[in-house]
């Protein structure tokens, strides 16, 4: 199966993977921007947005690569949020010729989880097990959107993690998730980015730190305005931050 997908602009490709708490619109602000110089790919993992969950066993990051193959994306820049940059990541490390530039905005990677995602996790799970979906979707909205975020980028958010939980719920055990190619940091050759926020969980900060002293090259730019989603955000300000880094991409 491809993932739901669309393509704007021409130019260098540039893939952009969503958070776990988003599907591929999360991303509008940055479509029309960056289609100026590129060739804006945006999709939907499995269980978000348009692409359903089926039984058949998959994996992200093969489900990514299968995409980029389909559409003769080669090489690829990718700029990732969250959960979309833990499959950024094992793309970039499993087939590094493929991606050339990598911009990771509060990523998700295997580290031990703070006390802040541990509470997090123990009150979203509460409230689905209780069938409070409307209330798990709220606790997402006010976890992962920080101060600047105004109220179309809170709707968006209730939309799109909204629209997760229903598909998700509704596949229930029939979820055959795999977990894809193992991460090597030190295998991936992409002239990487790495953004965390200040107003962000303490988690995704250690985990931006440690990105950053592990892949070769790998540059580190605080925003201290910034929640988990800065592009929702401030706009403006990240399409800015993510187009000036792909400047010599453009060439």
């Amino acid at each position: 199966m491809i993932l739901s997908h669309d393509v704007t602009g021409s130019g260098p490709a540039v893939l952009l993977l969503h958070a776990g708490v988003a599907d591929s619109r999360m991303w509008e602000p940055q479509r029309a921007p960056l289609a100026e110089h590129h060739r804006v790919i945006r999709c939907d993992l499995r269980g978000y947005g348009n692409t359903p969950l089926t039984s058949a066993a998959f994996d992200n990051a093969g489900d990514v690569k299968a995409l980029l193959d389909s559409l003769g994306a080669r090489p690829v820049a990718v700029v990732a949020a969250s959960a979309g940059g833990k499959v950024a990541l094992q793309v970039a490390s499993a087939w590094p010729d493929l991606v050339s530039h990598l911009v990771l905005i509060n990523s998700a990677f295997a580290m031990p989880p703070t006390r802040s995602v541990q509470r997090f996790a123990r009150r979203e799970d509460a409230l689905l097990e209780a069938g409070d979906v409307d209330g798990a979707t709220e606790l997402n909205v006010a976890t992962w959107l920080g101060p600047d975020a105004d109220d179309d980028a809170r709707e968006l958010v209730r939309t799109m993690q909204r629209r997760a939980f229903d598909v998700q719920l509704a596949a229930g055990e029939d979820i055959n998730q795999e977990p894809g190619p193992e991460i090597d940091l030190g295998a991936i050759t992409a002239h990487t980015l790495i953004v965390s926020g200040g107003q962000d969980l303490d988690h995704f900060r250690a985990i931006a730190n440690h990105l950053a002293g592990q892949i070769p090259g790998a540059k580190h730019t605080q925003l201290g305005w910034a929640g988990h989603l800065p592009n929702l955000e401030r706009p403006a300000e990240t399409t800015a931050l993510i187009s000036e880094f792909l400047d010599d991409f453009r060439g």
